[in-house]
């Protein structure tokens, strides 16, 4: 039977994150609805040589045309070994599997036009070369998610609302997913939401001042903090606070979307600097930081949400979700005003698998030609079809 002829399909979805952890892996079964169920999941960490070499291809100095384009192979194998890995798990062989959709690792976007050459150039840059996934497991596969939305003048992100409006929306009640990865992403399902209601936006950075700020406080030896521990043991330093409160990404009009430019080790190594900073306590730094991902969330429901869409639940899924200060610190916003904080773990999801999941799906929608992307999210001009598919070699059968 033919792909499209199947009423049930099971796809991969693969993902690494602004945080460079590693590879997210989720084998899926998708029936008409769409329903989706997850059928294994796995988390492939990085080798560290690899995740350093990835790190120097966020510095335009340090990101070669060579080292972007071994890169790109070389995450290549890696995915491919991370989907048979998870197809093993699920207890499947690849020839059982329909799809494998990969959104790659992000090294660099710009969603803001720039017309130096006359033409207004938006451009992303993801790397996991899909020819090489698709050769290594026979599988088709698909993947640059982002680039198709960017040429018709979208911000290339969020892309997991559309996936979210197919999965979350409720008739009576209106949910925020906050997604707190490496950035920090709100999708706002209103009630009884038709496509061009869901709005989605980056609400800045997430875990990713943390875990900078944590590494560099303990010598490397932690990578993010386990739990939220460490700020738990801190205090707020209110004036440090301001001053990372006054960012101007926070205040952008919709649409916008951010990333580890704006944000990375270069944003955290300068901050620990700045006068407010300079001689806290490691606890107290990272309390701060903390307390801004948590302000960040809260102000942007108050500043772009809340005058037109009154929530009743906010979701959180992402790494996040299993930081225990950062919970309570958005409860602390959310709760006064009414919403609900739940985890995706609360509701039967799975935090880890989330984004992994929502990339087979939207990797379904593109083999079978269907748009897979909210331009009201976006801002692109149009709904378009994202994706680019790599096919496999021919099998010969015997």
């Amino acid at each position: 039977m033919k792909r499209e002829e199947k009423p049930v399909r099971r796809v991969v979805g693969m993902m690494s994150g602004t945080s460079v952890d590693g590879i997210d892996a989720a084998l899926v079964e998708i029936a008409p609805g769409p329903s989706v169920k997850l059928l294994a999941f796995e988390n492939k960490p990085f080798p560290a040589a690899v995740r350093e070499k990835i790190f120097m291809l966020f510095r335009p100095e340090t990101a070669t045309v060579e080292r972007v384009g071994y890169m790109n192979f070389l995450l290549g194998e890696l995915y491919a070994e991370a989907a048979l890995s998870v197809i093993a798990k699920g207890g499947f062989t690849p020839r059982e599997i329909d799809l494998i959709g990969s959104h790659g690792q992000t090294i660099w976007h710009a969603p803001e036009p720039c017309e130096a050459d006359r033409y207004p150039i938006r451009y992303t840059v993801q790397i996991g070369e899909g020819a090489v996934i698709a050769a290594r497991t026979g599988i088709p596969v698909v993947s640059d998610f982002r680039v198709a939305d960017m040429a018709l003048g979208g911000q290339g992100a969020p892309l997991v609302p559309f996936t979210e409006y197919l999965l979350y929306r409720r008739e009576k009640e209106s949910i925020l997913l906050q997604n707190i990865g490496g950035i920090g992403n709100m999708t706002v399902l209103p009630a009884s939401a038709q496509p061009e209601d869901v709005f989605a936006f980056d609400t800045g950075p997430g875990n990713m001042i943390i875990d900078a700020a944590i590494s560099a406080v303990t010598g490397g030896a932690q990578t993010y903090d386990a739990g939220g521990a460490m700020a738990a043991r801190g205090q707020v330093n209110q004036a440090l606070l301001a001053r990372l409160q006054a960012d101007a990404y926070y205040a952008q009009p919709l649409p916008k979307s951010t990333g580890r430019e704006r944000f990375g080790v270069q944003y955290t190594r300068a901050l620990m600097h700045w006068p407010e900073a300079e001689g806290l306590l490691p606890e107290d730094l990272i309390a701060t930081v903390t307390a801004l991902t948590a302000w960040s969330i809260a102000d942007a429901y108050v500043r772009y949400v809340a005058s037109c869409c009154k929530a009743d639940e906010l979701i959180v899924g992402g790494g996040g979700g299993y930081n225990k200060t950062l919970l309570r610190m958005l409860e602390g916003y959310f709760m006064p005003m009414g919403v609900r904080v739940k985890t995706q773990e609360e509701l039967g999801f799975s935090s880890d698998a989330k984004e992994a999941v929502a990339f087979a799906l939207l990797a379904d929608c593109c083999a079978a030609g269907r748009s897979n992307s909210l331009p009201t999210v976006t801002g692109a001009s149009a709904a378009a079809v994202l994706g680019k598919l790599s096919l496999p070699p021919k099998r010969h059968e015997g």
